[in-house]
């Protein structure tokens, strides 16, 4: 089985990593908890780590899964043969306005040339919360965990003022920041989607 920078990520023996990581999965896991969440779609969901993480902690009743990556989604069949991964585009996900109670895209804005584009999309499949997170820079680029000095391929570089002002700039209306987190060293950040 080949291997991805998002698989190394979440299967690293690296104890350092594994406490980021975990203090990572508690923060979202909290602050999804308290909403009510049917289904649940992850846009660039490599190989279903988070949406399994959904699935454990039973946010949700169903969970889908796009990524750019056949490579991901093919791994991601053969770790979590019980979630729905499928290859997609961030830009066209396919789906139908307000399909999904709650849309995730973690680690994904930060590698894109359009994220503006791509955080349109997302808030249009989105029926009421999505949660985005992405490095918090200079802090994620200072400590480099992930890849210990490797170019990470990040076009985008936020501090978590600037991804939260990008957010509110790009949201447009009926869309609002109702939570924000700083698991070191990502930004989170839960946004409400009016219902109509």
């Amino acid at each position: 089985m080949q291997t991805t920078d998002n698989l190394k990520k979440h299967t690293s023996k690296n104890p350092l990593k594994t406490v980021f990581l975990n203090i990572y999965y508690k923060t979202f896991v909290k602050e999804l908890k308290k909403l009510e969440i049917k289904n649940v779609l992850d846009i660039g969901c490599g190989e279903g780590f988070i949406l399994n993480k959904l699935k454990q902690e039973k946010i949700g009743e169903s969970w889908e899964g796009i990524d750019y990556s056949k490579e991901a989604v093919e791994i991601g069949k053969k770790i979590h043969s019980y979630l729905d991964l499928t290859q997609g585009d961030i830009y066209n996900t396919g789906f139908k306005d307000a399909a999904f109670d709650l849309v995730v895209c973690t680690e994904v804005l930060e590698h894109l040339e359009n994220p503006e584009k791509a955080l349109k999309e997302i808030i249009r499949v989105s029926k009421k919360y999505i949660l985005l997170s992405v490095p918090n820079e200079p802090l994620f680029l200072l400590s480099n965990f992930t890849q210990w000095g490797k170019d990470i391929g990040h076009i985008n570089h936020w501090a978590f003022w600037q991804f939260e002002n990008f957010v509110k700039k790009n949201a447009g209306e009926g869309v609002q920041i109702i939570s924000r987190k700083h698991p070191f060293p990502w930004t989170m950040v839960v946004v409400k989607k009016e219902i109509n």
